[in-house]
């Protein structure tokens, strides 16, 4: 009788330990694979940030550079370039504009897979980008 007690204490021992290691394999999986596509959309997002400020950094002053040889980037004209390409590519951001430079900020987020499982539904994800403009 004492090998029926044994084994009637040590029931559900195995199922416990097996819940639980599944559920941190689950939870290590998600990480991998959500982090994973987080890194894509960042990289997407940097692209398209890059894109848009290097596109907003072309657009020259004509005129003061030829009447003075200054470089200066004629605002609206960075301004509408870069916000062309933000839209183009489908995503929200900003542009701002000095007299040299362009700077885009890129804001979107990666929706999970299976993160999903334990309440996060989506990673946000930034990029920002510098372009300055330089002698044509």
């Amino acid at each position: 009788m004492p090998h029926r007690r044994t084994h009637a204490a040590d029931r559900g021992t195995v199922t416990a330990f097996t819940v639980v290691w599944l559920a941190a394999a689950l939870a290590l999986s998600g990480l991998v694979l959500d982090a994973g596509l987080a890194v894509s959309t960042k990289v997407n997002a940097r692209a398209v940030a890059n894109a848009a400020a290097r596109a907003g950094a072309r657009e020259l002053d004509l005129a003061a550079l030829r009447i003075s040889g200054i470089i200066r980037i004629d605002p609206t004209k960075a301004r509408t370039a870069a916000a062309g390409w933000i839209a183009r590519a489908g995503l929200p951001g900003t542009v701002t504009v000095t007299a040299d430079t362009v700077t885009v900020s890129v804001t979107t987020s990666q929706p999970t897979q299976l993160l999903d499982l334990i309440g996060i539904r989506i990673i946000p994800v930034h990029a920002t980008a510098t372009a300055t403009a330089i002698t044509p």
